[in-house]
C-alpha cells in the first residue's frame, strides 16, 4: 500500500519485512483517491491537467505547491483541489508520486501474469491448460461453468431406453414384412441395417453431446448453437474473463485441498506430480489469505503521475511516458464498452470490445507477452511500448537498476594503455583524475599545511591549479590503495587494487601481467577507479585485494599472471639454440658472465652461442642468453637450461610460487617482464610475405584426395554404399588429405629460424594449424547446424579462395559469432541464479575437521586433465605413506 505523505520523521528503513501479495478489488480501491474515467492528460491550451483525466489534480494531487490560504481554495471553489482521507485539502506536490487512482472496468478482465506465467497460476487454480485459459479468455470458447448432473443422468438414461425400443420396433416391423409371401427378405435386412446405423448414429451424437457436458470443459460457439434446446438448458456457460473469475470465486480453497490431498494419496507418476505442484499453489494462497478471484481484475489501479511524466520540449511538443499511452487505450476501450452495453449493441460487436479491452489491459500490464505477439507499439513507430512488467524486470528494471544497483561516489572512468614500467601492484592514474579522486583528502591537507584557511579558499587553489596543490596530492596518495574494476566483472580478479602512481595525460595505465585476471587488452578497453575511503577499507584492499596477493586463478590454482606474447617472445629469443653447424656450437670459455657480457657487446658472440664459465658456484656450459635468464631467478632455484616457450614459463613460475611464495613471485614476475621486453625489442624479429612460405608437394596430395573423393562418388552411383556412408567416406577423406598437408608444413618448419618460426614455436603468438590456413588449406568446415560439410576449402589465404569456398567458409564463420553471443547470455544468467542460490548460505565454524575425499586418477582421465594438475593446489587429508 502506498505511503501517505506526512513529514512524520519515521525512518523510511523502519519495518521488519516486505511481503508481495495479490491486491483484491477492495485493496485497489483503498488505495485509490478518485476513479480517472477520461484518456485526456493535459489541456494543450491551457497547460492544465484534465479533470478525471490521467494527471487530474482532485484525484493526484496539485501540480505546484499551494497555499493553503489562499481565498480561491475557500468553500465551493475548494472541490477543484485534492483533499485527503479526512478531508483536509492536499498542499504538496510531492503528493503526485504517492497518491493512486483507479479505473473501474466495464467487465472483469484476467491478469496477464496469472495467466499465462510460467506456471499459470490462474491453470494451476482451475485444473486447464494456459491454451484452453486463453481461448475462453479471449472469446474464442465458451466455458461450462455448471452442469445439472441429476438432469443430464436423467435425459441419458430416458434416451437409451427410447433408443433400445426404437430398435425393438425396428426389428418386429422389418420380421413381419418378411413374413409375407413375396418380401424380398435380401432387400428388407439392407433397409433393417440401414434404419438401425441412422438410429444408432443419431443416438451416438446424442449421447456425445450429453457426456461432453462436463464442468471446466470448453464448447465453441458453433458446437454450442448446434445442441438442442434442452440439453443447452442443462448448462451454464460464460467467455471472457467475467467468466473466469465466477469460476475461481466459487473456488472454496480448503475444500479443493481436501479433495486433492484424497486423490494425491492413490496418484503415481506424472498425475502425482501435477497434483503436488497445485497443492501448493492452494496452501500457499490459503496460508496468505489470498482469494482466488483476485486473478481477475475488475478495479484496475492508476499508478502515481509524476512515476509516469510527462514533460514538454522546446516547440511545444510534449514526450510522455510509454505508460499513459497504455492507460489512454484501456481508458478509451473502457468506455467505449460501457456506451455499447448501455445501448444494448449486438453480443459480437460486445464480446469483440471486451477482448479488445482484455488485450489493452495485457498490454498495459505485461506488453512483452501480449497475445499471439502482437506487442502494442507507439504511433507511427516499430518500437514496442515499456509497460508496467517492463519497468520491473530485467538489467534496467527497477529491482536491479535501482534497488539491488549501487552509484559510487569517489570513483572515475577512463582507457586502459599499457604501463610496462610499473611495478605489478601499481597503476598509472592520471593527475587530473587523482586530483578529483581525492578531492577532499587534498583540502585537508591543504588546511593541514595552512596553505588555505578554509574549504572555499582551497579549492579555488585547486581550480587555480597551484603548485602546492600537486605537493598535498603526492602526500595524501602515499601508502593509498586505489580499486580498478573492468566489466563484465566475472569473478573476483574482475576487480584488483592497486598503489597510484601519478601520471600525465588521461589513460590510466595497467601493468601488462594482470591483464589475463581482468580479460583486458588495450584496444580501447575502459576501466572503472574506485577510492576504499576508510582506513579499514584501506587495509583490506592492501592486505586481500592488491595485484601481488592475488596471483593464482581461483578456478584451478595456477598462476594467472599473463606471460605471453612480447614477454614470451623476448624470453625464448634469449633462450632458444640457433640452428647451425656443429663447429657453431663447440662452447667459448670466459673467466665470467661479465667478460662473456663485454664479448656479447664487441661482437664476438651472439646470445645463442655456446659458453663455458663459472656462474653460481659451478662451472656452467649453455647459451649466453640462458645464463641471463637465470639471473633473474633466486639463486638456490633450480638452472633452468632449456629453451623458454609459453608453456615453459608458467611452469617456472609455478614452481617459484609454491617454493617462494607471493611477494617473491611478484617481483621474479616484474624482472621477467622487463626482461621479455627488451629483449623482444633486440631481437628486431619482424615479419614479410617472405615468412609466408608455400607448401612443397601440396597439389600433389591435394590431387591424390580428389581421385578417391570421385571413387567414394562412383561407389555410390552404383549403390554398393549408402548416402550416410558415402558422406562419412568423403569427410574421413578431406580430413586425413588435411592432416597430410599439416604434417608437410611442419615438417617444413623444423630447422627454419624465421621470425614466423620463432613466433609459432615460441607461443608467443599464432599456431601451426592458422599457419596452414595461410599456406596451406582452410580443409573441412562445418555448417551453421554443426555438420561437416563435405566439400572443403582446398585454397589457403595467401592465394585467396574461390567464390564458392568463400561462401562455404561463411556459414561456419557465421555460426561461431552466433554462438558466442548466446553462449556468453547463457552463462551470465546460470552465473546470475548461481549466486543467487548461495545468498542464503552461510559457512560455520563447528569445531569438527573435514573428512576430505577421495581424488581418483580415473576421474581426472575421464575429464581430460592430468592428474598432477588435479592434485595441485590441494592439502592431502592424511599424512601420506
Amino acid at each position: 500500500m502506498p505511503q501517505r505523505y506526512s513529514n512524520t520523521g519515521t525512518d523510511i528503513a523502519d519495518f521488519d519485512a516486505v511481503r508481495l501479495a495479490v491486491a483484491s478489488p477492495e485493496d485497489i480501491l483503498d488505495w485509490s483517491y478518485g476513479e480517472v474515467t477520461k484518456p485526456e492528460t493535459i489541456n494543450y491550451r491551457t497547460q492544465k491537467p484534465e479533470r478525471d483525466g490521467l494527471f487530474c489534480e482532485c484525484i493526484f494531487g496539485p501540480v505546484k505547491d499551494i497555499n493553503p490560504h489562499d481565498a480561491k481554495y475557500k468553500g465551493v471553489r475548494s472541490r477543484e483541489a485534492a483533499v485527503d482521507k479526512n478531508g483536509e485539502l492536499v498542499t504538496r506536490s510531492i503528493v503526485r508520486r504517492e497518491r493512486m487512482g483507479h479505473i473501474t472496468l466495464a467487465v472483469p478482465v484476467s491478469h496477464i501474469w496469472f495467466l499465462r506465467g510460467t506456471p499459470s497460476a490462474m491453470g494451476l487454480l482451475l485444473g486447464l491448460t494456459v491454451k484452453n485459459l486463453e481461448h475462453v479468455a479471449y472469446f474464442a470458447s465458451y466455458i461450462i461453468k455448471s452442469v445439472n448432473i441429476e438432469k443430464r443422468d436423467q435425459l441419458l438414461a430416458d434416451k437409451e431406453a427410447e433408443f433400445a425400443a426404437a430398435k425393438e420396433a425396428i426389428g418386429l416391423r422389418f420380421a413381419k414384412e418378411a413374413e409375407a409371401e413375396e418380401a424380398n427378405v435380401k432387400a428388407l435386412a439392407e433397409m433393417q441395417t440401414k434404419e438401425l446405423e441412422e438410429l444408432t448414429k443419431e443416438f451416438d451424437l446424442y449421447k456425445d453431446q450429453l457426456t461432453a457436458l462436463n464442468p471446466l470443459s470448453l464448447i465453441n460457439e458453433t458446437d454450442y448453437r448446434n445442441l438442442p434446446d434442452n440439453l443447452r438448458s442443462l448448462v451454464t456457460v460464460g467467455m471472457g474473463g467475467a467468466a473466469l473469475k465466477d469460476l475461481l470465486t466459487a473456488i472454496d480453497l480448503k475444500d479443493l485441498i481436501k479433495d486433492l490431498l484424497a486423490e494425491a494419496e492413490d496418484a503415481k507418476g506424472q498425475r502425482k506430480k501435477k497434483l503436488m505442484k497445485r497443492l501448493r499453489l492452494l496452501e500457499s494462497m490459503d496460508r496468505a489469505g489470498i482469494k482466488p478471484s483476485s486473478m481477475c481484475l475488475s478495479t484496475l489501479p492508476v499508478i502515481p503521475p509524476d512515476l509516469r511524466p510527462m514533460v514538454q520540449l522546446t516547440g511545444g511538443r510534449f514526450a510522455t511516458s510509454d505508460l499513459n499511452d497504455l492507460y489512454r487505450r484501456v481508458i478509451n476501450r473502457n468506455n467505449r464498452l460501457k456506451k455499447l452495453m448501455d445501448l444494448n449493441a449486438p453480443e459480437v460487436i460486445r464480446r469483440n470490445e471486451q477482448r479488445m479491452l482484455q488485450e489493452a489491459v495485457d498490454a498495459l500490464i505485461d506488453n512483452n507477452s501480449a497475445r499471439s505477439g502482437r506487442a502494442v507499439a507507439a504511433t507511427g513507430q516499430r518500437r514496442r511500448l515499456k509497460s508496467l512488467s517492463d519497468m520491473l524486470k530485467g538489467k534496467q528494471g527497477r529491482f536491479r537498476q535501482n534497488l539491488l544497483g549501487k552509484r559510487v561516489d569517489y570513483s572515475g572512468r577512463s582507457v586502459i594503455v599499457a604501463g610496462p614500467e610499473l611495478k605489478i601492484n601499481q597503476c598509472g592514474l592520471p593527475k587530473m583524475m587523482a586530483l578529483e579522486l581525492f578531492k577532499p583528502f587534498v583540502i585537508g591537507e591543504l588546511i593541514a599545511r595552512e596553505q588555505a584557511h578554509n574549504i572555499r579558499s582551497a579549492s579555488r587553489l585547486i581550480e587555480m591549479g597551484e603548485t602546492s596543490v600537486w605537493d598535498a596530492l603526492d602526500e595524501v596518495i602515499k601508502g593509498k590503495y586505489v580499486l580498478l574494476n573492468r566489466a563484465p566483472s566475472l569473478h573476483r580478479l574482475s576487480i584488483q587494487a592497486f598503489m597510484p602512481v601519478l601520471i600525465e595525460g588521461r589513460a590510466i595505465q595497467l601493468h601488462p601481467l594482470v591483464c589475463k585476471g581482468f580479460n583486458a587488452d588495450f584496444d580501447g578497453d575502459q576501466m572503472a577507479v574506485h577510492l576504499p575511503l576508510s582506513d579499514k577499507a584501506q587495509a583490506e584492499a592492501r592486505d586481500i585485494m592488491a595485484a601481488n596477493r592475488n596471483l593464482l586463478k581461483p578456478a584451478d590454482g595456477s598462476p594467472i599472471l599473463h606471460i605471453e606474447q612480447d614477454i614470451v617472445l623476448g624470453c625464448y629469443y634469449l633462450t632458444y639454440e640457433r640452428p647451425g653447424t656443429t663447429e657453431a656450437r663447440k662452447p667459448v670459455a670466459y673467466s665470467s658472465l661479465d667478460e662473456a657480457l663485454m664479448a656479447l657487446d664487441g661482437r664476438k658472440i651472439t646470445l645463442q652461442n655456446m659458453v663455458r664459465l663459472p656462474f653460481r658456484g659451478k662451472i656452467r656450459e649453455t647459451t649466453l642468453g640462458r645464463l641471463l635468464f637465470n639471473e633473474i631467478l633466486p639463486e638456490d632455484f633450480v638452472l633452468q637450461d632449456e629453451t623458454m616457450t609459453k608453456k615453459r614459463l608458467q611452469k617456472v613460475m609455478a614452481k617459484v610460487y609454491t617454493k617462494y611464495g607471493q611477494e617473491k613471485t611478484a617481483e621474479i614476475a616484474d624482472d621477467l617482464k622487463d626482461l621479455g621486453f627488451k629483449y623482444a625489442t633486440i631481437s628486431g624479429l619482424s615479419m614479410g610475405m617472405g615468412d609466408f612460405n608455400l607448401i612443397t608437394g601440396m597439389q600433389e596430395v591435394l590431387d591424390a584426395g580428389e581421385v578417391r573423393a570421385a571413387a567414394i562418388s562412383d561407389q555410390y552411383d552404383e549403390g554398393f554404399i549408402t548416402e550416410d556412408e558415402r558422406h562419412r567416406l568423403t569427410v574421413d577423406n578431406w580430413t586425413k588429405v588435411e592432416t597430410k598437408v599439416l604434417d608437410m608444413l611442419s615438417e617444413q618448419m623444423v630447422g627454419q629460424d624465421s621470425s614466423m618460426a620463432i613466433a609459432i614455436n615460441s607461443g608467443a603468438r599464432g599456431n601451426i594449424s592458422q599457419l596452414n590456413h595461410a599456406v596451406g588449406m582452410l580443409g573441412v568446415l562445418q555448417d551453421a547446424g554443426g555438420n561437416v560439410i563435405e566439400l572443403p576449402i582446398k585454397s589457403g589465404y595467401i592465394n585467396g579462395l574461390n567464390p564458392l569456398e568463400y561462401f562455404t567458409g561463411t556459414r561456419g564463420t557465421r555460426k561461431a559469432l552466433i554462438d558466442i553471443a548466446l553462449k556468453t547470455a547463457d552463462a551470465g544468467y546460470l552465473t546470475r541464479r548461481l549466486v543467487d542460490v548461495s545468498q542464503a548460505v552461510f559457512t560455520i565454524n563447528d569445531d569438527t575437521t573435514d573428512p576430505g575425499f577421495a581424488m581418483l586418477r580415473a576421474d581426472a582421465t575421464y575429464i581430460g586433465v592430468s592428474y598432477a594438475s588435479r592434485l595441485t593446489g590441494r592439502f592431502a587429508a592424511a599424512t601420506l605413506k
